[in-house]
């Protein structure tokens, strides 16, 4: 099938001058043009089936933004969503009228602000706006706020928790909101949890609504501090625990597993526990049973001494608070717990299960009661 001699003149005219992108509406069969800020349109007339015909129209424009007239080249649609578009000829995908192609372009680590403009007039959509906040030119430029003010007013048409998680965190960088809108994302979540987790990820240490420093903080603050600053990681986050940002985060925690929603809720809560205990890890191996890991996390707590098998920096340094600090024993076990308990602890359950909701948190009892236990250790004061 050939392009119809209107439209084959037509699109040769728009080939012949300079452009930024296109973008073809398959339901009406209309091509449209980006040049800076002016868009072009010129309607299709088909002379066969429609969706033979868009690959005519996008051979020919792949011909002159690629040299290559097969399209959008099919090896390169696997590396599409991981962000491995080359940076070198970014701009040209985004002539070729194929969305797979201004989804790579979004991933790309190359991307620009200029590029982002471009890219957002192709496809405006929440996953392309969550994609290019990822990267820093465009969080930094104009674009930001534009697609952070788009994921805020789409926030409530979502349905999955994974999104609205990761869109809350995004648009929570820092200078795309302004603090009104920040209260508000707050509010909902009081309703709509997983805007809370997004909170947790995003902004651990500067959460709304702040809760008072543990009772006994000044118990301790002098010496932990001052190991601190010798280098000791598990007296750095202690001191933030015992505080008001620790406080603040381990409570909304807190409330959040007693009550989770569903299983990306859980899953997304415990890998950002996990992530925000890091510097209290010593045993990097995934692990799927909590008991074991209460078990071993206990033994750590009775070390007493470095040992020549345990001379490493992370060994010192518990064996240092643990001598130090014979009061705070339960704290550091919580925190040598919640360092490792991510969503693996999770899997055996999930593995056997799609429930949600109060079916769900019944068959999570016995992780989520060892995992509150914690938390108590953490938030209660020492009498």
């Amino acid at each position: 099938m050939e392009l119809s001699h209107e439209d084959q003149l037509r699109l040769n005219v728009l080939l012949a001058n300079p452009f930024d992108a296109i973008r073809i509406d398959d339901s009406r069969m209309v091509v449209y043009a980006l040049t800076g800020e002016t868009e072009a349109k010129i309607p299709l007339n088909p002379t066969g089936r429609n969706d033979i015909y868009l690959k005519q129209v996008r051979e020919l424009l792949s011909g002159h933004a690629l040299g290559s007239p097969g399209g959008y080249p099919i090896y390169l649609k696997r590396w599409t969503r991981m962000g491995q578009a080359r940076d070198d000829n970014l701009s040209e995908l985004l002539k070729l009228g194929e969305p797979e192609a201004v989804t790579a372009v979004s991933g790309a680590s190359g991307l620009t602000n200029e590029l982002a403009r471009r890219v957002w007039w192709a496809n405006p959509c929440a996953a392309i706006a969550r994609s290019m906040l990822e990267k820093e030119a465009v969080i930094t430029g104009p674009m930001g706020k534009i697609l952070a003010r788009y994921l805020v007013e789409f926030l409530p048409f979502e349905t999955e928790s994974e999104l609205m998680i990761d869109s809350v965190r995004l648009v929570l960088q820092p200078d795309l909101i302004d603090d009104q809108t920040r209260e508000h994302l707050w509010a909902k979540g009081k309703q709509k949890r997983a805007y809370h987790i997004g909170f947790l990820a995003a902004q651990p240490n500067n959460l709304p609504e702040p809760q008072p420093a543990r009772a006994d903080i000044n118990q301790y603050s002098d010496t932990l501090i001052q190991a601190g600053e010798n280098n000791n990681n598990f007296a750095t986050l202690l001191i933030k625990l015992l505080g008001k940002d620790g406080q603040s985060f381990l409570a909304i925690a807190e409330s959040i597993l007693k009550k989770p929603a569903n299983q990306d809720d859980v899953v997304i809560l415990l890998n950002t526990l996990k992530k925000y205990f890091s510097d209290a890890c010593i045993n990097q191996d995934k692990c799927q049973d909590i008991e074991k890991i209460m078990s071993e996390s206990a033994i750590l707590c009775e070390q007493k001494e470095t040992t020549q098998a345990n001379n490493d920096h992370h060994h010192n340094n518990l064996a240092t608070m643990l001598a130090n600090q014979p009061n705070l024993k339960n704290e550091i076990h919580a925190m040598l717990v919640l360092a490792r308990c991510d969503e693996a602890v999770v899997t055996p359950v999930f593995a056997r299960t799609t429930a949600i909701g109060t079916v769900m948190r019944k068959k999570l009892v016995p992780i989520t009661d060892q995992l509150l236990v914690m938390f108590s250790h953490l938030r209660t004061p020492n009498s």
